[in-house]
């Protein structure tokens, strides 16, 4: 941010030329409209699908759970409202490391806001508290674990403090639905109660109904305004190739983005370790990512990634959440993904600039076959779930680009062999499940 700010907006700064960035006042903003603010401390002329919708929501005092595609723009949704309330706004986020990212691109901006989680020394956690209760910091990021805690709760019940909004970032991991549920989001209800006067903003980029459901009931929300946006990533090709020999697709693969950023998925920790040493020994910038590694491990694989230290990551599902990476130009799944809901979740960390990106899917010819501990029923329902709706997204694709398909019904009748083939078998304690074809297109 530069320091000729539009002068109609009135906003006090002052620059340091030590730090090299502008600080705004923390109530030069209070009362602004939702378009001014935008442009003078974010720097954009209009907002993105949704945006203003969910701003305008927020700021009358609205209950609203936005479902936003990843890339879509959701920290402008609380933030800008945050820098308007005259009050405190607490954002609650699952990863410690998008607490880093979001305050460091606040104060890019010449924002004041900080996170309190176990990663600040003692120290380092009282400085900002000190912070928060001098009023100069408008927006506090907070774990779902940590929301309940006896220090939080301390400081969010300060006299001097009036807290104006809960935003519930990654909201879809209060769902039992959900591909992230997070039992630590269930907690975040009776904290809310606690201060009947703060509207409640839930943000996620992916949500079937039965998700959506459970957001709205889980965080108690009254009477929300339930904004879906579109979840079309048109710069992102998505491509299925038949899994034979799959190191050899994967080297294939890479050598044709030879510069390119991107993230590989496997089903387990044992496939991580083993591709990235496989690809690393081929010469390859690669490191793996899994929750089986130690935290500073971790941390120092994720941030040089982010950084472009390194290109490729080979991750499970632990890697991704939130992760602010724009050039990530292709994500592989080496073995299929769970859900429909973890598939777009996880190609959606590709093209986030909106650059032509890539979404490689090596399909499995035989039934697929993962551990699981739910019971039989559940999955049964849970699979047949997942299959309508990639029946119906397919649907919808082709009705609007190739309608001569869509009326096909042959078409359909090989669509559900091949979908019932990749993905129908799952294995319950050495028992599997099967769904005939027949069944499955009665159900659709």
């Amino acid at each position: 941010m530069t320091a000729n700010l539009n002068a109609v907006c009135y906003l006090q700064y002052n620059w340091s030329m030590l730090e090299n960035t502008v600080h705004i006042s923390c109530h030069a903003c209070t009362g602004l409209s939702p378009e001014t603010v935008l442009k003078s401390v974010f720097g954009y002329s209009s907002f993105r699908p949704l945006q203003k919708e969910i701003i305008q929501n927020v700021c009358s005092g609205r209950d609203t759970l936005a479902i936003m595609p990843t890339g879509g723009g959701k920290s402008l949704t609380y933030q800008i409202p945050a820098l308007i309330f005259d009050g405190l706004t607490i954002v609650v986020s699952p990863l410690i490391a998008l607490m880093h990212d979001q305050v460091s691109s606040l104060a890019s901006n010449g924002i004041e806001a900080v996170f309190l989680n176990s990663s600040l020394e003692w120290e380092e956690y009282k400085s900002c508290v000190a912070r928060v209760l001098s009023g100069k910091v408008k927006i506090v990021y907070v774990s779902p674990e940590g929301l309940a805690t006896q220090k939080i709760q301390t400081l969010l019940h300060n006299e001097n403090l009036h807290i104006k909004c809960f935003t519930i970032d990654e909201a879809h991991c209060i769902s039992e639905w959900g591909h992230d549920f997070r039992p630590d989001y269930l907690a975040i209800a009776s904290v809310r109660r606690q201060f009947p006067q703060a509207v409640c903003l839930a943000l996620t980029a992916t949500a079937t109904k039965h998700v959506r459901d459970d957001i709205v009931n889980n965080l108690q929300m009254k009477n929300p305004d339930i904004l879906l946006a579109s979840f079309n990533r048109p710069n992102i090709f998505l491509e299925v190739r038949p899994k034979r020999d799959s190191y050899v697709q994967i080297v294939s693969f890479l050598k044709e983005h030879l510069e390119d950023s991107g993230i590989i998925y496997c089903f387990s920790r044992k496939q991580v370790d083993q591709l990235a040493d496989l690809l690393s020994n081929d010469g390859f910038s690669v490191l793996p990512y899994h929750a089986g590694l130690d935290d500073s491990t971790r941390e120092k694989n994720q941030t040089a990634f982010i950084r472009d230290k390194v290109q490729i990551m080979v991750a499970t599902v632990a890697f991704g959440m939130g992760i602010d990476k724009p050039n990530v130009r292709f994500v592989i799944h080496y073995d299929l993904p769970k859900s429909l809901e973890q598939y777009y979740q996880e190609i959606g960390r590709a093209g986030r600039d909106g650059l032509p990106s890539t979404a490689l899917l090596l399909q499995v010819h035989f039934y697929y076959t993962v551990q699981t501990t739910f019971i039989k029923s559940a999955i049964s329902l849970q699979i047949l779930l997942m299959l309508k709706s990639l029946k119906n997204y397919c649907k919808a694709w082709l009705i609007m680009h190739l309608p001569d398909i869509a009326a096909d019904k042959s078409f359909w009748h090989i669509l559900g062999n091949f979908i019932h083939q990749s993905l129908l078998l799952q294995k319950i304690n050495a028992a599997a499940i099967y769904v005939p074809p027949d069944i499955f297109r009665k159900q659709m």
